[in-house]
C-alpha cells in the first residue's frame, strides 16, 4: 500500500511518498503513533487507513474523517437525509452556538483573545531562547529592555515580545519595540512589499501605544543604527527574533559587535513552533528524516501563547510619532508592482483571512489543494511570511475549530509545521541555500551532466517575466503572480521546474525563478520561497528519478500531466494574458 504526503507551505512545493506493506505491518504502523500525532495522509490510502485503524485501539487524532470525500452522491444523499430528519428536531446545546460562530464574522477574533486571558499565565519555555552573548544579566541602572523586532511583526503570539514584557516586568522597566527600516537598492524592493510591511507595522505601533509599550521605527542598517539607539536609551538588555537568512544573520552580527559588552543580547525563536535550533542541530535531508524530531517536540512547544499585557512601568522617554503616509511615500522601491487588493496587511486582516480557512476552505484542503481552480488553500502565507499572524496560533485553531473537516487538519498541519519549518532548517544550516552548489550531489552531478542538452525552447528573463511562452497554463500562472502577488501551490511546482527546461541553464532557471518569485510572490523573499524553487530546480528534500534530457534525474512535470489533475483550460481562460 503506498501512501503520499504532498506539498510544503505556502501550499505546494514538495511532495513525498512512503511505503506500507501488508495488513499486519500497517495495523503496526498505526498503533505506533500516540494519540495526538499529526501526520498527513490522503486520498485512497486515507480511506484504505481508515479501514485498517479499527485493527487496532489507539485512536489517531485527525486522521479519520467524520464525512468520507469518497462517498460521492451516496454520501451526500445520506447528508440530505441526516438534515432532513434533524429538521424540527430539538438541536443539541453544542450545535446553535457552533452556527452562530460561524455565522458571526469575528468570532475566531473573539475566541482567541478569550483564550490569551485564560491563559496569560502561561510560562516561556526557556528552550525557545538563545544568549547571543557572554552577559546574561541586566544592568542595575537601567532605563528599559529592548525588543528588536525583525521577522516576527506582531505584538501578540509573539514568544520574542512575550520574553521582553516579562524580562522588564521582573526588573521593574519600561518596554520598548524597535523596528530597523532598510530598504535594499534591489530589483526585489517593490511597493508590493513594503506597503504589506508598513502598514502591517502601523496596526503594531497602535497596539504598542494602547499597551503602554514604546514603538520606535528606526532608518538605517541595524549595525549602523541600533548599538548607538541602546547606549543613548540607556537600554539594559535586548530581545530579538530569529531568521535563518543571510542578510538578518549579518545584521544581527555586526549589532553584536558593535553591542557594549554589559547588555545581553536575546534571541528568541517566534517563527516556528519547534525552535529550529532544538529541533536539528543540523542540516536535515527531508521531510521524512525532521519529522519525527518536530512531532515529538510538539506536545512541548505547541501550546497557548500567556497575553501580551498593559505594561505596567511608563518610559520616561517616549518614541517619536510616526508620519506613517509620509514613511511610505519617501521610499525608494519599484512602484510599477502595486499592492494587491486581496490580501489587506496586519495581523487583524491574518486572522480574518484564518476565519475564512477555517469556516470555508479548510474542509476542502486534503482532497481539492492541488486544484487550481478550486478555493481550497489557506492563503495566509503573506501573514506569515512577515510575521503578522503566528504559524503556532494557526495550528492551535485550526486543531481546535476542525474537527469538521476530517482529514484535512493533519494534511495542513504536515504542510504548515513540517514542511514549513523544514525550510528554516536547510537556510539555517546551508549557507548556500540559493545556490546550485547548495543541492544535494547528486542533485549537482546529474544538473552538471545535462547542462548542454539541446533544449526546445529557450526564453530571456524578459520573456518569461512578461508571461510569452507558448504554454498558456504556465503563462496564466506568471501572470496570476504579476498582478495578484500569489500562485497556487501546484502551479509553482510546475512553473519552476519550466523555467529549468527552458533557460540555458541550472544557474540561470535558479536565478530567475528566485528573481520572479522574490520581485512578485507576496511570501517572496522568505526561506519558503527558496526551498521551493530548489526543490523543483535542484532536487532539495527530493529523490532522483528516472533519468530524462535537461532534467536529469530531477523530478519531471509536464503539461499533460496538468491536464490530468485539473481543469487546465478552465484556469488559462481565467488568467492566460491575452496577446495585444
Amino acid at each position: 500500500m503506498r501512501c503520499v504526503a504532498e506539498a510544503a507551505h505556502p501550499e505546494g512545493f514538495h511532495r513525498e511518498s512512503c511505503s506500507v506493506r501488508g495488513k499486519e505491518t500497517a495495523s503496526s504502523f498505526l498503533s505506533s503513533f500516540p494519540e495526538d500525532h499529526l501526520y498527513s495522509l490522503h486520498g485512497a490510502t486515507l480511506l484504505r487507513f481508515a479501514q485498517l485503524q479499527s485493527q487496532v485501539r489507539k485512536p489517531i487524532l485527525f486522521f479519520v474523517s467524520t464525512s468520507s470525500s469518497f462517498g460521492g452522491a451516496t454520501m451526500s444523499e445520506k447528508k440530505r437525509k441526516a438534515s432532513s430528519a434533524a429538521e424540527g428536531k430539538e438541536p443539541s446545546a453544542k450545535q446553535p452556538r457552533l452556527e452562530k460562530e460561524k455565522k458571526a464574522a469575528g468570532w475566531l477574533q473573539s475566541l482567541v483573545k478569550q483564550q490569551r486571558e485564560d491563559k496569560k499565565d502561561t510560562k516561556f519555555n526557556k528552550k525557545r531562547q538563545r544568549f547571543l552573548t557572554d552577559t546574561e544579566k541586566i544592568r542595575q541602572d537601567s532605563e528599559g529592555v529592548l525588543y528588536w523586532m525583525l521577522r516576527d511583526q506582531r505584538v501578540q503570539d509573539n514568544w520574542a515580545l512575550i520574553r521582553a514584557q516579562q524580562l522588564a516586568a521582573k526588573e521593574e522597566l519600561p518596554l520598548h519595540v524597535c523596528f530597523c527600516l532598510v530598504v535594499p537598492k534591489s530589483e526585489v524592493s517593490t511597493l508590493r512589499h513594503y506597503v504589506f510591511l508598513l502598514k502591517g507595522l502601523e496596526e503594531v505601533a497602535k497596539d504598542c501605544k494602547r499597551l503602554n509599550i514604546q514603538f520606535h521605527l528606526l532608518h538605517g542598517a541595524p549595525g549602523e543604527v541600533l548599538p548607538g539607539f541602546v547606549s543613548d536609551q540607556g537600554f539594559g538588555a535586548m530581545v530579538t527574533d530569529f531568521s535563518p537568512l543571510r542578510e538578518p544573520q549579518q545584521w544581527l552580527n555586526d549589532v553584536k559587535k558593535k553591542l557594549s559588552e554589559d547588555i545581553p543580547l536575546i534571541q528568541v525563536d517566534a517563527h516556528n513552533i519547534v525552535p529550529c535550533w532544538v529541533a536539528s542541530p543540523k542540516l536535515e535531508y527531508s521531510a521524512r528524516t525532521i519529522r519525527g524530531k518536530i512531532t515529538n517536540l510538539l506536545p512541548e512547544f505547541l501550546t497557548d501563547f500567556p497575553l501580551v499585557e498593559k505594561h505596567a512601568h511608563n518610559a520616561t522617554r517616549t518614541a517619536k510619532p510616526v508620519d506613517w503616509e509620509k514613511t511610505l511615500a519617501s521610499l525608494d522601491v519599484d512602484r510599477t508592482v502595486g499592492e494587491p487588493q486581496w490580501a489587506k496587511p496586519g495581523s487583524e486582516a491574518g486572522m480574518a483571512m484564518l476565519e475564512s480557512f477555517i469556516d470555508v476552505r479548510l474542509k476542502l484542503f486534503a482532497t481539492q489543494r492541488n486544484d487550481p481552480n478550486m478555493a481550497a488553500l489557506s492563503q495566509l502565507s503573506p501573514w506569515i511570511r512577515f510575521g503578522q499572524l503566528s504559524a503556532q496560533r494557526v495550528a492551535l485553531q485550526v486543531r481546535r475549530c476542525g474537527k469538521n473537516a476530517g482529514e484535512s487538519v493533519a494534511a495542513f498541519i504536515e504542510e504548515l509545521v513540517v514542511r514549513r519549518e523544514l525550510t528554516d532548517n536547510f537556510c539555517f544550516y546551508n549557507e548556500k541555500y540559493d545556490k546550485v552548489e547548495g543541492a544535494y550531489e547528486w542533485a549537482q552531478k546529474t544538473l552538471k551532466d545535462h547542462a548542454k542538452d539541446k533544449r526546445e525552447f529557450i526564453y530571456t528573463r524578459e520573456q518569461l517575466e512578461k508571461a510569452q511562452t507558448h504554454d498558456k497554463l504556465w503563462n496564466g500562472a506568471q501572470y496570476q503572480m504579476v498582478t495578484e502577488g500569489k500562485m497556487h501551490g501546484f502551479l509553482r511546482m510546475y512553473w519552476a521546474k519550466k523555467i529549468l527546461e527552458w533557460t540555458r541553464s541550472p544557474e540561470e532557471a535558479l536565478s530567475i525563478a528566485l528573481y520572479l518569485n522574490d520581485r512578485y510572490e507576496l511570501d517572496g523573499q522568505d526561506p519558503n520561497g527558496f526551498v521551493g524553487c530548489m526543490w523543483s530546480i535542484c532536487g532539495i528534500h527530493d529523490q532522483g528519478w528516472a533519468e530524462r534530457p535537461v532534467f536529469g534525474k530531477i523530478r519531471y512535470m509536464n503539461y499533460k500531466g496538468c491536464l490530468r489533475k485539473f481543469n487546465v483550460a478552465q484556469f488559462e481562460k481565467k488568467y492566460c494574458p491575452k496577446k495585444p
